[in-house]
């Protein structure tokens, strides 16, 4: 297996963590998965823009990870049923 640095992995796994979330559970809650997940996807395009365009002045790949967890954090895949999920308990809690 091929090393790779440990800041660009980080990066990787910020870009698995954009794109891999749960799906929905009914057609009924694909459009706002879509919603999060085209969100989800524009911001780490971006991210990935900002590391490979040698154009640009790059910030780095540690902020550019950092700045992307940030706006994943601002885009969570909630507010749709996905799949594997449990109904919650009348009483708030989960079964």
């Amino acid at each position: 297996m091929t090393h790779i640095p440990e800041t660009v992995a980080e990066l990787l796994r910020a870009v698995l963590d954009a794109l891999e979330i749960p799906h929905p559970a009914t057609i009924g809650d694909s459009e706002q998965h879509a919603r999060v997940l085209a969100d989800r996807a524009m911001h780490t395009v971006i991210a990935l823009h900002g590391v490979l365009d040698e154009r640009a002045p790059s910030l780095g790949v540690e902020w550019t990870t950092a700045h992307l967890r940030a706006r994943l954090a601002e885009h969570p895949p909630t507010g749709y049923r996905h799949a594997g999920a449990r109904a919650p308990r009348q009483d708030g809690g989960r079964p």
